[in-house]
């Protein structure tokens, strides 16, 4: 008897652990956005909100971009790097209003409706092994990418990588920027072409193949990716370009559908906190937004090295112009007449 009276006290005091292991909300967070480079994030919100059962999916843009639109069951909250497919979705009304302090205060310029949000502030850089410095200067603009590739074509023959605009929602954004804000655009284009360029449907396998020595240059690499990757591979150098640089935002939104809605709202809460921001600057590549936080990856502290030829791609209606079927059309006849070669 006075062996099951204590198995049953025992059993009486883990109840209230117990319950709180099965009470934990879930949370459903698809995103185009790299565990390794996003976990310090990740954890910080775990350990604010053991509550809740985060659980992250990282994919591409394009597959991402499927899940919020045709999931049998919705995510809850959406992020990527794609802007233009993210606002298309907020424009179809797949979003929810985020009615929060953290939301009102956000900066006008990386919001939009108070329903999607860009949370961080990362350049476009070129990317070149050390190796390259052996034979030439390295690119500091685009102007200098596009003189090496016609000065020394034969040496880089087949050594130049960038994103495929067929196969990745964020490469095909960031080249339609460049031919906003680049007259010479597509002359660097032709000169990619005939160095055999090689298109690749994300960051990761440009680091890869760099690295490795396959290529010698990247062109148009996300920053935070390309920074993380550094830290681990010496020989592997990072660029901002000094002539004007693009800024890509990571966009977040509330699914319309969210099956965990106030799980959501926390999540988004968070991301916009200074906590969350802090984290971002301090402990990651991503670079935060928020004027006030202070660390190595700040928006401002990009500002005060890139000046005025800092390019945030902005956040409004705009977008939903390249996600237009026909402009996208024309943009990819073109792109496929200056480079030459058979894109993916």
């Amino acid at each position: 008897m006075r062996r099951a009276f204590i198995i049953s006290l025992l059993l009486i005091c883990q109840m209230p652990s117990m319950l709180m292991a099965q009470a934990r909300t879930p949370l459903h967070v698809v995103a185009a956005l790299d565990l390794q480079v996003v976990e310090p994030l990740l954890d910080k919100f775990r350990q604010a909100h053991p509550d809740i059962d985060l659980q992250y999916e990282d994919n591409s843009t394009l597959n991402v971009d499927e899940q919020a639109r045709e999931a049998k069951l919705a995510p809850d909250v959406v992020i990527s790097s794609a802007m233009p497919w993210q606002m298309a979705r907020v424009n179809e009304g797949l979003a929810q209003r985020l009615d929060s302090e953290a939301a009102r205060k956000w900066p006008k310029w990386a919001k939009w409706r108070d329903e999607v949000f860009g949370f961080t502030f990362e350049p476009i850089v070129t990317v070149y092994r050390l190796e390259l410095a052996r034979h030439m200067m390295p690119p500091s603009t685009h102007a200098d990418l596009h003189t090496l590739l016609k000065t020394h074509q034969d040496l880089l023959k087949g050594r130049v990588t960038t994103y495929s605009p067929s196969g990745s929602g964020v490469g095909y954004t960031l080249f339609q920027q460049d031919a906003r804000y680049s007259p010479r655009f597509w002359d660097l284009v032709a000169a990619m072409g005939a160095a055999d360029v090689s298109l690749e449907n994300n960051t990761r396998d440009m680091l890869k193949g760099l690295t490795e020595g396959t290529y010698w240059v990247g062109y148009n690499l996300l920053g935070s990716y390309a920074m993380h990757w550094a830290r681990s591979h010496p020989d592997i150098i990072v660029q901002i370009p000094q002539d004007y640089s693009l800024v890509m935002m990571r966009m977040a939104f509330i699914h319309r559908d969210a099956p965990h809605p106030a799980a959501a709202r926390t999540f988004m809460n968070f991301l916009l906190s200074e906590a969350g921001q802090k984290t971002l600057a301090g402990s990651t590549p991503l670079f935060s937004v928020l004027p006030d936080v202070i660390g190595p990856y700040t928006a401002q502290r990009l500002r005060d090295q890139v000046g005025d030829q800092l390019y945030p791609i902005p956040i409004n209606a705009s977008l939903l112009a390249f996600v237009d079927p026909m402009r996208r059309a024309a943009f990819m006849k073109r792109w496929n007449r200056e480079i030459q070669i058979l894109t993916p």
